[in-house]
């Protein structure tokens, strides 16, 4: 049972339940989380957006959902991990794909390299080196792309607390956590 109340779109008032009905529209319910930050309409309109912003970003849909899914492990969130592995299946990756993300692989090294700069910035708390950026943007990636996957990784690191915080019950179909090899 979450530790705030659940706002639902039919008794939200205003740019709540404007948001909701996006976010309603996108998924075809309002997953508990976003019923959760609803609580805050500032968080609720920061949250969503960032979603939206990143949805044309320069990393990709389900490059997007590998970064969350390794995050949302890292953290132990399973709320996070179930909804972004359905969402990552939506956007084409494989269970295989989706169940190496979580420990920060890939069979691709580029796509590796990403996910493990992705949770060294969590690991650290961003503390990385100048010598971790130059890794990744050696395997290819932008700098467009390294700011992009910090981004990502805060957005996460939201969404994994939110939820891991306010006992936000799992609407997704479960997915194990993974400890790393």
């Amino acid at each position: 049972m979450a530790h705030v109340t659940l706002i639902d779109r039919e008794s939200a008032t205003g740019e709540v339940q404007e948001q909701l009905g996006q976010i309603q529209a996108a998924f075809g319910v309002v997953p508990a989380m976003f019923k959760a930050v609803a609580n805050s309409p500032a968080a609720l309109k920061s949250m969503w957006g960032s979603f939206g912003a990143f949805s044309n970003g320069a990393l990709g849909a389900a490059l997007g959902e590998q970064i969350a899914v390794a995050v949302a492990n890292r953290n132990s969130c399973e709320y996070c991990l179930a909804a972004h592995t359905a969402l990552g299946r939506k956007a084409g990756l494989t269970g295989d794909d989706l169940a190496a993300a979580q420990v920060g692989e890939s069979d691709d090294p580029q796509t590796a390299a990403l996910l493990e700069f992705a949770l060294k910035v969590v690991d650290n708390r961003g503390q990385v080196s100048a010598a971790d950026v130059d890794a990744v943007r050696a395997q290819g990636w932008s700098d467009e792309q390294i700011v992009e996957t910090i981004a990502q990784v805060a957005l996460n690191v939201f969404t994994n607390y939110v939820n891991i915080a306010l006992g936000v019950p799992v609407d997704f179909p479960t997915v194990a956590l993974r400890r790393a090899n």
